[in-house]
């Protein structure tokens, strides 16, 4: 046999449930209308909150069939009229929750508050500067508001406290309905428990905000001796009550949401494994599974546009995970220039903040770079469902630092982080998956190209053009000065060479200063220092991308090389002399290559030598014996010489042709 309280309960939700008309439903972000609400509100205690200015002034509250305004004005003037009216507070709050029917639940009581809050900020800005001000003290008369607030302040402390609760359990119900799309994810008895408890909240949230506004109307009608007297204690006393019975409500809702909460986070951790492990006919399922619980338009680009997931479908997706700061200015930059280029592929920036909730700086970092970068970004990425972050990190291994994960057009993931190929590869890499980057590194050779490609606009007009670099590096300035003296000597003898200054591993100031000494004195040709930073880190990203190939024998030199040079980075000099993508690379250090520069006067005008490097190498290496250098590699043919022309394929230099006879018998 159910109790008595039990039953009065039941025919209550069904009255409240009967205000309720989802039919037509409004349109309106209860989040973003109660940081207004809050940060008004807190204006009239004394812990004022900080708020995002230019947050809180885009919210527009016209925006809707029905004006929200508007709604809001009708709602708080017949608040204040069934106050006035001492119509019966049970019928009242029915009443409001009629006029609410089109709004979600947690909708209903963000724009009741906002009603209340709309008088109450006016009766308390009135009341603050009527001291000091004609128009307020005018406008006090008018509205009968009492001169002093000193034998208010109990009733005011606790009218505080009591819309503090109700605020608390305004969010609860707004994290609860934000993710309505994902109730069917909850068992059906918790689901029911829950929106019967959401039920009764909206009913003494709509009643206790009734209660304050009697109270307004209450001080406007009394002496200041009757707000004093004893009914100012009971007025207090019936607020305080109230506000224990929301906490208490705050409390049991809090378990229920959270149970359900539970629910949903796992189910659908356990759906989104299952959307990767089958291939559909377009991306959409997958995205819907990750974005659109909230919002049918849940991205943007950077004017601020809507973007729907439907405009996504058969494009190559590249899902960009990163913290609120994206990356440093620079880096970003660059990994823009990297992705440029790639038709049918849209780069989907996904902000994740590394605590559970969104600061105002990190929120204020967002929009600083979702403004700014060519991208698609996620609208709103503080809403992304906690599934969906841990989805992230423990499948796709999201941690400090930022994960490109390529999306195909049927919804599989071909790359779980292809970071590390766009940065080396850039839009040569398209579609970015993993057999694309494998094909990549069995074609790559040692090469400046690879070397340098993409860190500077001007390296790479001079790989293209095939020119012949000299890429160097030093952190000693009397090196840089005598190595400049031989490279301008080697030109004078008509090589094409250019040498670029690249400084060390880890640059710092005393780089930027050499690099600054460098083009006063027309030392060399020199690029940024942030383009400097981006060779180092290229290097970086070179060697950590051929240890993930696992390509034993293919990509040794290469990773041989590329760790010299890192090792080498801090030490008084080295250089790498190449053609463009040539593989005829010659990387020498310090007093080598100073010997090697200097024999290179003297081997200019051999014309079977090939290029500016074979004739660097053969110059270190000299004429030997007269009997050859006796390598077995042999290689057929290299652009510049004739058809057929046989080349060493160590000294890179072309083959004498001899006849040998051998006997038969």
């Amino acid at each position: 046999m159910s109790s008595p309280t039990r039953n009065v309960d039941d025919f209550l939700i069904r009255e409240i449930v009967l205000t309720h008309d989802p039919g037509d439903q409004q349109q309106l972000d209860p989040d973003l209308l109660l940081n207004l609400v809050e940060a008004i509100f807190s204006r009239m205690t004394e812990n004022p909150i900080d708020f995002d200015q230019d947050t809180l002034f885009d919210y527009d509250l016209s925006a809707s069939k029905e004006p929200v305004c508007r709604t809001i004005y009708k709602v708080s003037n017949e608040m204040l009229a069934c106050c006035v009216g001492g119509e019966d507070l049970h019928r009242s709050t029915l009443q409001i929750l009629e006029m609410l029917g089109p709004f979600r639940w947690d909708a209903k009581m963000v724009v009741a508050l906002a009603s209340f809050v709309r008088s109450y900020g006016v009766f308390w800005l009135v009341l603050q500067l009527q001291s000091e001000n004609a128009l307020s003290l005018l406008l006090a008369v008018v509205r009968r508001i009492p001169s002093t607030v000193t034998f208010m302040r109990p009733r005011f402390k606790a009218l505080n406290l009591l819309v503090g609760t109700i605020l608390r359990l305004t969010r609860l119900l707004i994290s609860y309905e934000s993710w309505s799309t994902m109730h069917e994810m909850v068992d059906n008895q918790d689901r029911e428990i829950t929106r019967s408890r959401i039920c009764l909240a909206c009913y003494w949230i709509c009643r206790s905000l009734l209660v304050c506004f009697s109270q307004i109307a209450d001080l406007r009608n009394f002496s200041l001796e009757q707000v004093s007297s004893d009914r100012a204690v009971v007025a207090a006393w019936g607020l305080y009550s109230l506000g224990n019975k929301l906490s208490c409500f705050c409390i049991d809702l809090g378990e229920c949401i959270h149970r359900c909460q539970q629910q949903i986070e796992r189910r659908l951790y356990e759906k989104l494994l299952c959307v990767f492990k089958e291939k559909g006919d377009d991306n959409q399922k997958a995205l819907r599974a990750f974005f659109s619980w909230q919002d049918e338009f849940p991205f943007k680009d950077s004017s601020s546009k809507k973007i729907g997931i439907l405009e996504l479908k058969s494009k190559i997706v590249l899902l960009l995970i990163t913290k609120p700061d994206l990356l440093p200015l620079d880096k970003a930059y660059f990994l823009v220039q990297q992705t440029t280029g790639a038709e049918d592929c849209v780069v989907l920036w996904i902000p994740v903040s590394s605590t559970n909730g969104w600061s105002s700086a990190a929120k204020t970092s967002f929009e600083f770079f979702s403004s700014r970068v060519p991208w698609l970004s996620v609208r709103r990425p503080w809403s992304l469902h906690p599934a969906v972050v841990s989805f992230f990190r423990q499948e796709w291994g999201f941690g400090d630092d930022p994960v490109l994960v390529v999306l195909n057009e049927d919804g599989l993931v071909s790359n779980t982080n292809a970071m590390d190929v766009v940065w080396i590869w850039g839009a040569r890499a398209f579609p970015f998956t993993s057999e694309r980057e494998k094909e990549l590194w069995e074609q790559a050779n040692w090469t400046v190209g690879l070397l340098v490609g993409g860190i500077s606009p001007l390296l790479s007009q001079w790989i293209e053009q095939g020119r012949n670099l000299c890429i160097y590096g030093s952190d000693n300035i009397d090196w840089i000065r005598n190595f400049s003296k031989k490279i301008k000597k080697i030109r004078a003898l008509g090589f094409d060479l250019e040498a670029v200054y690249v400084g060390c591993k880890n640059p710092g100031e005393n780089v930027r200063n050499i690099m600054h000494t460098i083009d006063q004195e027309d030392l060399s040709s020199s690029i940024t220092f942030s383009s400097v930073d981006f060779f180092w880190f290229r290097l970086e990203t070179l060697k950590i991308s051929i240890g993930q190939q696992g390509q034993a024998g293919r990509c040794d030199e290469i990773e041989a090389r590329v760790g010299e040079l890192l090792d080498s980075g801090s030490k008084d000099g080295w250089g790498v002399i190449g053609k463009g993508w040539s593989k005829d690379v010659v990387m020498l250090e310090q007093g080598v290559l100073e010997q090697g520069l200097e024999a290179l006067q003297m081997w200019r005008g051999n014309e079977t030598v090939t290029g500016l490097a074979g004739a660097l190498r053969a110059a270190l290496e000299g004429p030997g014996d007269g009997r050859g250098c006796r390598h077995d590699e042999v290689v057929e043919y290299e652009e510049g010489l004739a058809e057929k022309t046989k080349i060493c394929g160590q000294c890179r230099v072309p083959m004498e042709k001899f006849v040998v006879y051998k006997c038969e018998a």
